[in-house]
């Protein structure tokens, strides 16, 4: 066997690759971004907020990696579009693509309005349907495979309360991840879905209730939340070619064990 730290960038080195994390300016996805860019890809940060990304991007720079923001309305076609074109002028490719914008929302189901209800399938489920369009269509010409994740939920799995809309949205990128992981393995465009369990984050804090709280733990075998750099392991084995080339439509849980647990 070669040495060792040889032998795990060999399987998970990013080298000369160039990740588009679209979400990056959250907690989780920012942190996913922070692990590819650890691994030797270069990171483009895409969200609404520049000032949201700064200290990632320094931080990214700081320990060594390269990383930089572009702004992008993660649910508007032309938006991404024009990402894509801004990514490849300054990067002169895309191999991997993190689809993470989302919002949620913890309205009662009979009070949930329409333009609530449609704020949010646009963003969680139109945002990532064109994520997928734009830039799978850009992996499929180029010929030379590349790594979609979209981001999942525990919701988008089993039914979770007061998240309704939220819910619904997460089990239909569930569903096209895998529809599209199908149409796309013979052009080893991989297409898989990360799937967080309770981890603390800007859009779910609002709804973290001592209530809802003590209901979480009783539910998750190890007593805690996560910290959203335990969803970089499973982003960059589903990332590198070399350790995840035989990976797609498959549904990868880092939720301390919730999914198993039952009474």
């Amino acid at each position: 066997m070669s040495n060792p730290s040889e032998y795990l960038n060999s399987l998970y080195g990013l080298n000369g690759k160039v990740a588009v994390v679209i979400g990056g300016t959250g907690e989780l996805c920012g942190a996913m971004a922070e692990g590819l860019a650890g691994a030797g890809a270069e990171v483009v940060l895409v969200g609404r907020n520049a000032e949201k990304a700064k200290p990632r991007v320094e931080r990214i720079g700081a320990a060594g990696g390269k990383a930089y923001f572009m702004a992008a309305e993660a649910s508007e076609k032309a938006a991404l579009e024009q990402l894509l074109a801004g990514v490849l002028q300054r990067s002169g490719r895309v191999d991997i693509v993190v689809n993470g914008a989302g919002v949620n929302s913890a309205t009662p189901y009979l009070e949930i309005g329409e333009e609530e209800f449609d704020r949010i399938v646009r963003i969680n489920l139109k945002g990532v349907m064109l994520g997928c369009q734009i830039f799978g269509r850009h992996l499929l010409e180029r010929g030379e495979g590349g790594s979609i994740i979209n981001l999942g939920s525990m919701s988008g799995i089993v039914p979770l309360s007061r998240v309704f809309t939220y819910s619904a949205t997460k089990a239909a990128v569930h569903n096209l991840s895998k529809n599209l992981a199908r149409e796309w393995a013979p052009q080893r465009v991989r297409v898989n879905t990360l799937v967080p369990g309770f981890f603390p984050a800007e859009q779910n804090r609002k709804i973290l209730s001592p209530e809802r709280v003590n209901s979480i733990m009783g539910h998750t075998p190890m007593k805690r939340f996560g910290l959203a750099q335990e969803l970089v392991g499973a982003t960059l084995l589903l990332a590198s070619e070399s350790a995840g080339g035989f990976i797609t439509g498959a549904e990868i849980v880092v939720d301390g064990g919730f999914h198993a647990m039952t009474i």
